[in-house]
């Protein structure tokens, strides 16, 4: 399913599959029961030199863009869907940063970034304005030649530790909706407090937690762009590289969760006729179809994620669909492999019931499905996305 994949990348997902068979998918259980984040998982890919994906080339990263990280996420999330999640974040930030990179950005975060010595992630979700990310109410305060920060984020993926936050802002010049910073802010700058340990549904190890920054110095220097320009990152970088690494990652999840099933099936047998669990003609049907969603999305993913390097105009629309049809896609798989190996698969300690909490957690991350659907109608309509 890869061999069309050019040859940079597909190194690079070899690279990701021996990893995550190594050091990655053998702990995967651990951080799904303890929901603990996944340190090995990130030195993993560190040492394996992943982390650096989107850091430029002339800083020593990989220099690559979408397709690598659905290709890469996917292959990580086969293994452990919490470890994809956070790599994906980390590549999401990485991105942001280097979009608009000064001299000073490529020194201080993406040259470390690119050697595997420093992790990062964003910050935009708010309690007040929900699954609308782009309308940040965390003011922006110049002191002197600083900037600071008071306000509360939340579902902050790597929360606390992370060695670096993107966090969105309002603008601190008069700015029209959807227009808001984003700045770095290092993880040791004081004033930044950690809400309690994330416990979640699914996605157990991925530490999505929230935090309060009260009145937090910021250099100037670490401005992303220009002050309010920040609907361009939207929509350019934040929302493509957040939807591919997304969908990616669910990819990886019905994956697993098609591997899963055709393993139970080959392998079960009943005592009084000694026939297969394979032989039964219902679940050949259902495994058929499994693969079909699987592989038709995955076509829909990679599209996208090619349109998008490409700078072609459809790109939006189809990676916004992308994010879409994998959340809905994951979870239906999930769902029918719980329907097809039986009881057994719904042990609280079960690979399958695993999957299925991941996959569910697709549908409410931001931007939601619904709200992508209604994006795209309204693209398709000649309307602004933002109303």
């Amino acid at each position: 399913m890869y061999e069309l994949l050019p040859d940079k990348i597909d190194k690079l997902r070899a690279t990701a599959a021996e990893t995550t068979a190594r050091h990655i998918a053998p702990l995967s259980d651990q951080v799904d029961a303890q929901g603990t984040w996944p340190t090995h998982s990130m030195r993993a890919l560190a040492d394996a030199g992943l982390l650096g994906l989107h850091a430029p080339v002339k800083v020593g990263g990989q220099g690559e863009g979408l397709l690598a990280l659905a290709v890469v996420s996917e292959t990580i999330a086969q293994g452990c869907a919490s470890s994809a999640m956070c790599y994906a974040m980390h590549c999401v930030g990485t991105a942001v940063i280097a979009a608009k990179a000064t001299p000073y950005h490529e020194d201080r975060y993406l040259r470390p970034i690119a050697q595997g010595r420093h992790i990062t992630t964003l910050a935009l979700s708010e309690a007040g304005t929900g699954a609308h990310f782009y309308l940040p109410q965390t003011p922006l305060e110049r002191v002197g030649d600083q900037f600071a920060i008071t306000g509360e984020k939340h579902f902050i993926t790597n929360g606390g530790h992370a060695d670096s936050y993107v966090i969105s802002t309002q603008a601190s010049v008069a700015a029209e909706e959807g227009e808001f910073s984003c700045l770095i802010i290092d993880a040791d700058a004081p004033g930044i407090e950690w809400r309690e340990p994330w416990r979640g549904f699914g996605m157990r190890g991925n530490s999505s937690r929230g935090a309060r920054f009260t009145n937090v110095l910021v250099s100037q220097r670490n401005l992303l762009g220009a002050e309010g320009d920040q609907i361009w990152y939207v929509f350019e970088v934040v929302a493509p590289y957040f939807l591919i690494g997304m969908a990616g990652t669910y990819l990886g999840v019905a994956q697993a969760a098609v591997d899963e099933t055709v393993k139970r099936l080959r392998e079960r047998r009943h005592d009084h006729s000694e026939r297969a669990l394979a032989d039964v003609q219902v679940l050949q049907h259902k495994v058929a179809a499994m693969w079909i969603a699987l592989e038709r999305t995955r076509a829909l993913v990679y599209r996208a994620a090619r349109l998008g390097d490409c700078g072609d105009p459809r790109a939006t629309q189809a990676i916004m669909a992308a994010k879409a049809d994998a959340a809905e896609m994951s979870v239906w798989v999930a769902n029918e492999a719980m329907t097809c190996c039986g009881g057994i698969a719904y042990r609280d300690n079960s690979t399958l019931a695993r999957l299925l909490r991941d996959a569910r957690a697709s549908h409410v991350m931001s931007p939601t499905t619904e709200l992508l659907k209604l994006w795209i109608g309204r693209g398709l309509l000649g309307l602004p996305y933002l109303a």
